[in-house]
């Protein structure tokens, strides 16, 4: 996997990350990403499916895990051939997953969007370590897991100034699906992997789920009031109807 250190996102550059709340004011508008294309878009329906244009790439992306069965890497798969535009099924009950087929019209699906409009860093904690600091904003969590190894992300930011572990919590922010978890430079740039604009249906085979779409390479997401998310390299967006942060994943897909 590739990264680049992101500069283009604002043309200043942060002086310092020591003090917490620097970090939050100066870096809040490098948290968002610039949108990847004016043709891509996804439309969230008021108590309906996703709408996307532009023709985005749609395909499967699997967890796989490590030895000591651990996420630690992904694995794209099939690829769907695509109409343009596209409806995804928000409430989980398709018959055609993941297209929708309308059944949420006959289930009365409660679509209802509860996500925060807040920019991700004024509402992220922040934890600073020696050579990294990582933003964490938990309520955005899909559990994928790819946090835990090592040790988990938490422990390795506190001795990132050692290669291995500084190495290890950029994979492990990188893999985080959600953007829960993003990294931060010395010089406070986030440290964020190089995704083209694509959405990617989340397997899990180890547990048997399905977990959301995944949203990468800066696509916005347009709300059913007109108004756009914060634009940003990674998101995921509910598949399943249970979640409480709607239109956004909060992981509920994994409780049976």
């Amino acid at each position: 996997m590739s990264f680049f250190v992101v500069t283009q996102w604002n043309q200043g550059r942060v002086a310092s990350v020591l003090i917490i709340e620097e970090v939050l004011m100066s870096t809040n508008k490098r948290a968002t990403k610039k949108p990847s294309s004016t043709k891509f878009k996804i439309k969230v329906s008021k108590n309906g499916p996703y709408v996307v244009s532009g023709g985005v790439p749609l395909r499967v992306n699997r967890v796989v895990l490590d030895a000591k069965g651990i996420p630690y890497q992904w694995k794209q798969g099939e690829k769907f051939s695509v109409e343009e535009p596209y409806e995804l099924c928000r409430c989980g009950k398709s018959k055609t997953m993941p297209f929708c087929d309308g059944t949420h019209e006959h289930i009365e699906f409660d679509g209802a969007e509860t996500a925060s409009r807040k920019p991700f860093l004024s509402q992220a904690k922040v934890l600073k370590g020696p050579d990294l600091t990582l933003t964490d904003l938990p309520k955005l969590c899909v559990h994928a897991g790819f946090c835990d190894r090592a040790g988990g992300i938490w422990n390795l930011t506190q001795y990132s100034d050692t290669p291995e572990a500084r190495r290890i919590a950029i994979e492990e922010a990188a893999n985080c699906p959600s953007g829960r978890l993003l990294v931060w430079d010395k010089d406070g740039n986030p440290i964020e992997p190089e995704l083209e604009p694509s959405i990617e249906l989340v397997e899990d085979p180890s547990r048997d789920v399905s977990g959301p779409f995944w949203v990468r390479g800066g696509i916005p997401i347009e709300s059913a009031d007109g108004a756009t998310y914060e634009i940003r390299n990674r998101v995921t967006l509910c598949r399943c109807g249970k979640s409480k942060n709607k239109p956004f994943c909060d992981g509920l897909h994994i409780k049976k």
